[in-house]
């Protein structure tokens, strides 16, 4: 159990307080209550600052000598003199210069010697006065680095990996981007964390995934676990655009001018056809999670529709079959890191994760509850394990009503057909405003209102069965809660939070780095249906996740769509839908053509895990109506239209 650090000034003491004072010392050491976590006893004005170019053993950029990446570092200067090697908390980021991080853009800013001043958010100022160092890499071909950004590849995850190979003796950094003097990492005991939000999130996956020794913890806030995912679901394009653009987005100018193969690699090997290559292979952490020794805290959004939810269902599980220890929060926002949308229990919990998995102290945060769900607005549940014990999926079938494209969802297999028009005008606000409606763009089934709450918790699977018109078709399900509620206005420019003027201060500042950010507080929209969980489809991949073929009008096919994880309650009184459609605007690309689908009821179905499985759903739908509802014009947030963003959301 390592020990709180103080120096401290001996005077004489009269002999009563002398004698007490021994007393306390020698009293038993079970007496004495053990050290509870780190406390902020260094100086921060007075820390080291220095920087570092590591060799990755790569030459992205093919100019024939092997790249180093630059590395940033804040580290207490009086641990040195008392002989203690501190641990380190690292963000690796393709955005410290070109972009900046966090809500309010913050970039890295240097001394005339090329010392870092300024490393954005909070954690140098947090943590460095409490006995840890930050490491601030910019990722191969950003900012001081030399290489290429490869979006997710073996570069960005290989510069990443070489600085904790670095911090544990295994690799060579120098102190210059182009000398020959050696830099020693002696000051730290390698145990290393990695932190960060939406692509620093995912280079932490990426790594992690690679089984690296020294690395013991990492904390990916929105990130991606595939990136394939993150550009398609199943063959359908979630953007217009590939990994070059991102690419060409985060470059230096250096890289720029270098770094044209790599690009041409990133065009020639993503295809917008939707199907699986070598390229999205490799950066495929989640068929890599047995490698992870790490523990894992994640947070998203469950409204995030940049990193969608998929992202966490896959990588979760994943980490679960192969007993990685596991933390997890869900928020209402969408790309939001939870600094802003519950700051004060944040950096308590970040800290006392920190001084466990880092640190070794024994401050009970492993037993703890797994997961903290935000159920409205700053309000927040917490589950023992996530899913919760006792979750199970329930089958559940939807079934015609007594008008066209408005039927019913239950546990009984249903009969007949529903044909919609796919129109890539409208999109599941669209599908779920006009629920009860006959509309020509969506099939729509929904239970009766429920009797009691009932609890998703995990990934569902939608299996549609459907005869094209057109030799192209993409499908869209997502499952909603119909009802009032107040939510937070995931889609509003803010995706849930406004940013305020005040500031309140998170840990020690300088003249050049102050540890004070704006405050924020929930935005909020009163809605009547809550989409809460989505997946997408091309349809040409029916037979193959790898490859995608061109169907045969009047023929029928069958695929099962991947929906994304959440953990909601649909409260009594509400119902529950589940909306199957085409093209869901704003959010997927539109197919070549324009197709009518006829579903067979027969054989489509959802597979939703509530917690209590199919006897929790059937309990709750017990004397729910069966009939369905008068038509009723219902509102809800908006979808933002399509537009290409970055991983991390610049504000």
């Amino acid at each position: 159990m390592p020990k709180r650090t103080r120096f401290t000034t001996w005077r004489p003491l009269a002999t009563a307080a002398t004698a007490a004072l021994l007393a306390t010392l020698l009293a038993p050491a079970a007496a004495q209550a053990a050290p509870r976590g780190s406390e902020p006893v260094y100086s921060y004005e007075n820390a080291v600052r220095e920087a570092v170019w590591v060799d990755t053993g790569l030459d992205g950029d093919r100019d024939g000598k092997t790249d180093r990446v630059a590395v940033d570092i804040v580290r207490p200067r009086e641990t040195a003199r008392q002989g203690r090697k501190v641990p380190v908390i690292m963000d690796a980021s393709p955005y410290y210069s070109c972009c900046g991080r966090g809500n309010e853009s913050q970039k890295k800013t240097y001394d005339a010697q090329g010392r870092v001043v300024q490393t954005p958010l909070y954690y140098d100022n947090y943590f460095v006065p409490r006995g840890y160092a930050f490491v601030g890499v910019d990722l191969a071909g950003t900012n001081r680095s030399d290489g290429c950004v490869d979006v997710g590849g073996r570069s960005d995850i290989r510069s990443a990996k070489a600085v904790v190979d670095w911090l544990n003796g295994r690799a060579k950094a120098y102190t210059s981007r182009t000398g020959t003097t050696r830099a020693q990492a002696g000051w730290t005991n390698g145990r290393t964390g990695m932190i960060g939000k939406s692509w620093d999130g995912t280079i932490a996956n990426g790594v992690a995934a690679t089984g690296v020794k020294g690395l013991k913890t990492i904390v990916p806030i929105s990130a991606i676990s595939s990136w394939y995912d993150y550009y398609f679901q199943q063959g359908a394009p979630l953007y217009d655009s590939g990994p070059e653009w991102l690419s060409d987005y985060v470059d230096s100018p250096d890289a720029r001018a270098k770094c044209a193969a790599v690009q041409r690699k990133l065009v020639d090997g993503a295809p917008r056809t939707g199907d699986r290559t070598p390229l999205w292979a490799e950066r495929d952490y989640v068929k890599a999670a047995r490698k992870v020794t790490a523990s894992v805290f994640l947070v998203h959004g469950m409204q995030d529709l940049n990193v969608r939810m998929k992202h966490v269902g896959q990588w979760w599980n994943a980490l679960a079959k192969h007993g990685v220890e596991r933390k997890i929060w869900l928020s209402q926002t969408g790309h939001v890191d939870p600094f802003d949308f519950r700051r004060g229990a944040w950096v308590d919990t970040l800290h006392r994760w920190f001084d466990h998995e880092l640190m070794g102290y024994d401050n009970g945060i492993d037993r703890e509850p797994m997961a903290d769900i935000e159920r409205a607005p700053d309000r927040w549940d917490t589950s023992r394990t996530w899913p919760p014990n006792g979750t199970r999926a329930a089958t559940l079938r939807p079934d015609r009503g007594t008008q066209a494209g408005v039927g019913t969802l239950g546990l009984h297999r249903g009969h007949g057909t529903e044909t919609f028009t796919d129109d890539p005008r409208r999109g599941e606000t669209d599908w779920a405003g006009r629920l009860d409606e006959p509309t020509p763009d969506k099939a729509g089934f929904s239970t009766g209102p429920l009797t009691r709450d009932l609890r998703l918790a995990g990934s569902s699977r939608v299996t549609v069965t459907a005869t094209p018109s057109t030799p192209t078709a993409h499908l869209s399900a997502v499952l909603v809660d119909v009802g009032p509620a107040t939510i937070r206005d995931y889609a509003d420019a803010g995706e849930g939070i406004t940013t305020l003027t005040d500031r309140t201060c998170w840990g020690a500042s300088t003249t050049g780095d102050s540890s004070c950010f704006k405050e924020t507080k929930a935005k909020t929209a009163d809605v009547d249906f809550t989409v809460v969980s989505r997946g997408w489809a091309d349809l040409g991949n029916h037979a193959s996740e790898n490859k995608g073929s061109p169907l045969t009008p009047g023929k029928r096919y069958t695929i099962t769509l991947d929906l994304a994880a959440t953990d909601h309650v649909v409260r009594k009184g509400h119902r529950l839908a589940l909306i199957v459609a085409g093209t869901d605007q704003g959010l997927i690309d539109p197919p070549a053509d324009k197709p009518e689908l006829t579903l067979d009821l027969s054989r489509t179905s959802a597979r939703v895990p509530f917690a209590g499985g199919a006897a929790a759903f059937a309990r709750a739908t017990t004397k729910a109506a069966s009939a369905t509802p008068d038509a009723t014009s219902l509102d809800g947030v908006r979808e933002p239209r399509t537009t290409h963003r970055v991983p991390e959301g610049t504000r």
